[in-house]
């Protein structure tokens, strides 16, 4: 197995999804329902954001030579609104989404790279169960781990990284008739 480094991430092709997480190249192939959750909290975030950020979706975080990130949805500083890979410092907030392909050794491997960029406060969001949920997650500075904050199924409200509403019960309406209509259209 080939160990991979940022300098080797110039050669994939133009438009190739990834993440670098512990030297390993995670291909990321979202589907158009991952694609949609990623939309509603992208617009969640974006109508309360203040001035000198971006709400920004699938941007490359440079962590270190071994690790380049690329949240669901990232709230970045408008210094860096053209500059990819964003640095660690100009990263306020990130939002991952849960995926059936997400593996245990992927989610922790992401997990330390978050906590190696110093990203205080994370949303993860898991869209697959039959309740959108939403557990927000926040840096313990002392350990340097993750612990998990609010998880909710309901409104969630949030002061940090700014005040912000998502309608979790209306975004698990929203996916429960998807469903049904899937479920009529292959029967």
């Amino acid at each position: 197995m080939t160990e991979w480094t940022v300098d080797d991430l110039g050669d994939l092709p133009e438009g190739f999804r990834y993440e670098l997480l512990n030297g390993r190249l995670i291909t990321l192939n979202h589907t158009p329902f991952h694609q949609d959750v990623a939309g509603q909290i992208w617009n969640a975030l974006e109508s309360g954001c203040p001035d000198g950020w971006l709400v920004g979706s699938r941007q490359s975080i440079s962590v270190d030579s071994r690790n380049e990130l690329c949240p669901c949805v990232v709230v970045i500083g408008a210094e860096f609104f053209d500059t990819s890979p964003i640095p660690m410092s100009g990263v306020h907030f990130a939002v991952d989404i849960v995926q059936p392909t997400d593996s245990p050794r992927t989610t922790a491997d992401n997990e330390k790279a978050y906590a190696m960029a110093r990203i205080v406060r994370r949303w993860i969001i898991n869209p697959l169960a039959e309740q959108v949920e939403l557990t927000e997650v926040i840096l313990n500075p002392t350990t340097s781990l993750y612990e998990a904050g609010e998880t909710t199924t309901g409104v969630f409200t949030a002061e940090q990284p700014f005040p912000v509403s998502i309608d979790l019960p209306a975004l698990s309406t929203r996916y429960a008739k998807l469903r049904t209509l899937v479920r009529h259209a292959r029967s």
